[in-house]
């Protein structure tokens, strides 16, 4: 199970992170949305990209993936907050929410074994 959830949870984090280091146009529409200058927006990227690199050392070194996604955590909190203060809706914030669901059963998994 913890295995199953450490590969869901890197990719949950690295398929945002492509978007952003790449530049795809969906990413700079979601920057100039929130108000975020796009280079600011790109290094929320290289934030996903490590913890998705965290949680797969993660795997061995079990402190490590740990970190990575307690800051993954509240990285999720941060884009809940940002897309409440843009009005979003409930379903924009679906991937957040879906996502820090996913953070938070690593880390009861990570943290109970």
């Amino acid at each position: 199970m913890f295995v199953t959830i450490s590969l869901l949870l890197a990719a949950a984090c690295l398929l945002p992170a492509a978007g952003k280091l790449t530049g795809q146009p969906r990413m700079r529409k979601s920057a100039a949305h929130f108000g975020i200058p796009w280079p600011r927006y790109r290094l929320i990227g290289v934030a996903e990209l490590a913890a998705a690199a965290g949680i797969l050392i993660g795997l061995w070194w079990h402190p490590l993936g740990v970190a990575a996604a307690a800051g993954m955590a509240l990285l999720l909190l941060g884009a809940i907050v940002t897309h409440r203060k843009a009005a979003d809706s409930v379903k924009d914030m679906v991937p957040a929410l879906v996502g820090l669901v996913l953070t938070l059963a690593y880390l009861a998994l990570a943290l109970a074994g």
